[in-house]
């Protein structure tokens, strides 16, 4: 039982997983969880996912406390049957996909959330807030918790259905803490029975735990002390370049 010693491996993983307990804890998740895409670059990306369920469970935990009660029921409940859908496809996908393949998704998703996000900070005027629909909302769930399951990638589905919505901010950060507390703890029994919560991956996860609620808190405290702009522009270029590796080593260039 033998713990990773690759110092690469820790000099990514512990300012990854700080940063998406801070985007969590108050930015909405809107950074995304930069933990997973991170450690693939130098461990197979179906063990860095996980590495990292454990620690982003103990994230919920902490992030459900500090958000209790403020999510929006309604949009919650319009989430939840995409969300199983999403899950169930991603138990059956995971163990067929090749670390090549979960790279190349990894890096898809990200670049595509990256791009999503880049465009919409290029509009000038916000557009009106859209209407919920329970249709969009389990097509884009059922993403989220695909993309979830395979690569803990779920934050850009789930933000092209919630953000033009245009909630209030705690809203939409509460909302989103519910929704993958929910998932996340879903995966659980799933990543068990397909074999990835080994000895090494689970004790490796235990040192990172402690990230867990430093995150969280540093992002409650920072939610109305550091502008958004510049907090996504360091995630987006940290995870601009990460994605573009990833898609690099997935197609085997």
């Amino acid at each position: 039982m033998q713990i990773i010693l690759d110092p690469w491996f820790w000099l990514l993983a512990v300012p990854a997983f700080l940063l998406t307990g801070i985007s969590k804890g108050g930015f909405a998740s809107g950074a995304g969880n930069t933990g997973v895409p991170l450690m693939s670059l130098v461990i197979p990306a179906p063990q860095a996912a996980a590495i990292a369920l454990p620690v982003l469970c103990a994230m919920d935990v902490s992030a459900l406390r500090a958000w209790w009660g403020r999510w929006d029921r309604a949009r919650l409940r319009e989430l939840v049957p995409g969300a199983v859908i999403g899950l169930v496809l991603g138990t059956f996908a995971f163990g067929s996909l090749s670390d090549r393949a979960v790279k190349l998704l990894l890096g898809v998703v990200v670049l595509g959330f990256l791009a999503r996000s880049l465009w919409q900070a290029r509009q000038r005027e916000a557009p009106p807030p859209a209407d919920p629909s329970p249709a969009k909302a389990t097509f884009w769930s059922a993403a989220s918790g695909f993309t979830s399951f395979v690569a803990h990638a779920g934050g850009p589905p789930l933000a092209v259905y919630l953000y033009p919505l245009r909630l209030p901010r705690q809203t939409l950060s509460a909302t989103t803490v519910a929704f993958f507390a929910a998932v996340n703890f879903a995966k659980l029994p799933a990543y068990a029975a397909l074999g990835t919560l080994t000895a090494q991956n689970l004790l490796t996860s235990l040192l990172l735990l402690p990230l867990a609620p430093i995150g969280i808190r540093l992002g409650v405290w920072l939610q109305g002390r550091l502008d958004d702009r510049l907090f996504y522009r360091i995630i987006h270029v940290l995870l601009g370049l990460t994605g573009l590796q990833l898609v690099w080593e997935g197609l085997g260039l």
